[in-house]
């Protein structure tokens, strides 16, 4: 049982995580959403379209300039609240590394910190088990905040994102996390090439056999750009492909930017699964 926020999700309940960005430069929409009103029109987009987690961003995961952790809550913090304030069942999620930013966001609303850096700042899992709210832990290789990997290698690059992902997990529980709220990532394109996201997509059954949950942010990344050789806004396909492999090898949540076409993914992918019945049921039935 996944519990975020109000809400509980069975085993076989696929949930979507959509991601709106409150920066000027994010590699995928270039400051679509970095105003109020164009990112709480896209929420209001994502929740009709069927996603269950809102995931804020004050920062955009690549290199750019400088953001300082009071700039990063300056972008989040009140749309948190105002999220809060208009979604109230909505789970909200804050992408963030740093501790400062995770407890001023827990305090305007937040449900989930969604920690992409892998636990770089160890501090924001205590944020996390002072509110009693969600974390999600990623592997990074190690890397540094906002660094792109350069001539990374692993021996093994499951067994380090499993040894990392479930040591945090076990590390917030034992810090006061609720376990039921505790997810692992892969952290695709995160210190690693592409060849080891494609390992790591290839193999992510072991990752769901440790009992944990498991997040997936696929959406239009690198490594679906460089498999297919697709630039940014190229890659949807790739990406839904990437969702459906990812979600019968048993993934749970699923950060995206196309909620309306991965909500058809899963749901496809579960049919097929027979974890849910299809939709209707009509053709050799009369």
């Amino acid at each position: 049982m996944l519990r975020l926020g109000k809400r509980e999700f069975g085993t076989h309940e696929p949930v979507i995580m959509a991601i709106v960005n409150r920066t000027p430069d994010s590699f995928y929409d270039q400051g679509a959403t970095f105003h109020d009103e164009p990112a709480l029109a896209r929420v209001e987009r994502a929740v009709a379209e069927g996603a269950a987690i809102i995931d804020i961003g004050g920062v955009k995961a690549g290199p750019g300039e400088e953001v300082t952790a009071e700039e990063e809550a300056r972008r989040t913090v009140g749309f948190v609240a105002e999220v809060r304030r208009r979604f109230p069942d909505v789970i909200i999620s804050v992408d963030t590394w740093r501790h400062e930013v995770g407890e001023a966001v827990c305090e305007a609303g937040a449900d989930l910190l969604n920690d992409a850096w892998g636990g770089v700042d160890p501090r924001l899992a205590e944020v996390a088990a002072r509110y009693r709210v969600g974390l999600v832990c990623t592997h990074a290789g190690g890397a540094e905040p906002r660094t792109r990997p350069h001539r990374v290698e692993y021996a093994d690059v499951m067994a380090d994102i499993l040894r990392v992902t479930v040591g945090l997990a076990e590390r917030a529980v034992a810090l006061g996390v609720p376990r039921e709220s505790v997810l692992i990532d892969p952290g695709h394109d995160f210190g690693k090439n592409t060849r080891h996201s494609l390992e790591a997509t290839r193999r992510l059954g072991e990752m769901v056999a440790t009992g944990w949950p498991v997040l997936v942010s696929l959406s239009n990344k690198d490594f679906v750009g460089e498999s297919l050789d697709k630039p940014v806004k190229e890659r949807v396909v790739g990406t839904l492909a990437t969702t459906a492999v990812s979600a019968w090898l048993g993934a749970q949540v699923y950060r995206v930017h196309e909620v309306a076409e991965t909500r058809q993914v899963l749901d496809m992918v579960g049919a097929i699964a027979g974890h849910r019945a299809p939709t209707v049921a009509r053709r050799g039935l009369a």
